[in-house]
């Protein structure tokens, strides 16, 4: 019997969007694997960045001039030029799935460190593997910029955390950076926060988020909301700065220099490594505890069934894309 899918089944389109999202959701919850990959995956890559590098300030400004009667035509046409039903559905997936996850990822760096961010190492380290296939380092040019995605990813993983700080300015630029992952099928948004040593921060803070609105619906006091829901505003409007400027840099650079770019991109993967040992290390020392042999092996075999994960992905990827 065959399965109907969305092309062929205009009834259930928005529902087998909205699943789509919540792949995306749930791999952008987690460093390593990215949401861009899922969208090749399950065939909606070209149309989400299409739909994403359609949103301008111009569009925007058509939008918002919706309000006035003679405008509405041309606001509609504004949003179909975004495909602003497709974005909406699959947004609504991504987020269901994000919310969800980072309040389990939450507990789980907590309370159990160790596993969690080796099980972050292998999706980082196969991520690296899958796409240094696509890179090649026969220039110079190349090279240097392998040598300083390393290099920045490596220093960043290890003292950028602690010198930038959780400020609201640290979060707007934490978003805008994130976002840019979108485009890029192999880039995970939460590697790029973890490697701000912004991961932790925002996952919580998250939770703490979802957890006072739920409060609020059954009778909690509204302004515990205010910490919380300031973070979360100043994220996502990094985040739509980042839509209108660094992703569409990231674009230009693809396009333009490729080669270099993937280079710099994929040894910034590489580079990042040091990140979830450094925030395992982290953990210990809080709990005051050091590695022991036995740590050590709850972290590979966490590290492998990640690299495992990933590897499945883009086996199933090549076998779409053949």
């Amino acid at each position: 019997m065959s399965i109907q899918t969305d092309e062929s089944s205009p009834r259930y389109a928005w529902l087998v969007l909205y699943l789509k999202g919540i792949c995306m959701g749930a791999a952008d919850a987690v460093p390593g694997v990215s949401g861009g990959t899922i969208a090749l995956v399950t065939g909606i890559y070209e149309r989400l960045i299409s739909a994403v590098t359609a949103i301008s300030p111009e569009r925007i400004q058509r939008i918002l001039s919706g309000v006035f009667p003679n405008r509405r035509t041309d606001a509609v046409a504004a949003l179909r030029e975004i495909d602003v039903g497709f974005l909406l559905v699959l947004g609504a997936g991504i987020v269901t799935a994000v919310v969800s996850i980072t309040r389990v990822l939450t507990v789980a760096i907590d309370s159990y460190p160790v596993p969690t961010f080796g099980f972050f190492f292998g999706l980082i380290a196969a991520s690296a593997v899958v796409l240094y296939a696509q890179v090649s380092l026969d220039t110079p040019r190349q090279i240097a910029a392998a040598v300083a995605g390393f290099t920045v990813a490596f220093v960043a993983s290890g003292t950028v955390g602690t010198a930038l700080g959780n400020s609201l300015s640290v979060t707007v630029l934490a978003g805008a950076i994130a976002v840019s992952a979108m485009i890029l099928p192999g880039i995970s948004g939460s590697l790029l926060l973890l490697l701000l040593g912004q991961y932790e921060y925002m996952t919580s803070t998250l939770s703490e988020f979802v957890d006072t609105l739920i409060d609020i619906v059954t009778g909690g006091s509204v302004s515990a909301l205010v910490d919380p829901g300031t973070v979360v505003v100043a994220f996502i409007t990094g985040a739509l700065v980042g839509l209108f400027t660094i992703a569409h840099i990231v674009r230009w650079a693809l396009e333009h220099y490729r080669r270099p770019t993937l280079a710099f991109l994929v040894s910034l993967i590489v580079g990042a490594l040091r990140a979830p040992i450094v925030k395992t290390s982290e953990k210990l020392a809080e709990a005051g505890q050091s590695w022991t042999a036995e740590l050590l092996v709850f972290f590979a075999v966490a590290a492998i069934a990640g690299a495992v994960l990933v590897l499945l992905v883009d086996r199933y990827t090549a076998v779409i894309e053949s």
